[in-house]
């Protein structure tokens, strides 16, 4: 998936998560517990993309984003941040909020 290929996904989905794994399966701690902290904040048209599976994803995005790590999440085409940023949104509530806003528009 070149570049324009990861901006059509950020742009056509108000919700996206570039991961190690799937939900059902995450390949990697941290995106198992981001993916479950989106879960539990009511993300239910979350977006999920297995970077293991498209290497040319797991090359590209780092760059994309200037973020070197996964996962990835993205809201309306705005990178959020990793796992860390997702927990500390989800622990203060925020997540939450943010998701529901993402969801109406």
């Amino acid at each position: 998936m070149p570049m324009g290929n990861i901006q059509a996904e950020v742009d056509q989905h108000p919700l996206v998560l570039f991961m190690k794994g799937t939900p059902q399966y995450p390949m990697c701690g941290y995106s198992s517990r981001a993916v479950q902290a989106l879960m539990a904040a009511g993300a239910e048209h979350l977006r999920t993309i297995n970077v293991l599976e498209d290497p040319e994803i797991r090359a590209n995005l780092p760059r994309y984003s200037n973020w070197p790590t996964f996962p990835q999440f993205f809201i309306n085409g705005e990178l959020i941040g990793g796992c860390d940023i997702i927990m500390e949104l989800f622990e203060s509530g925020e997540l939450k909020r943010i998701v529901a806003e993402a969801g109406q528009q």
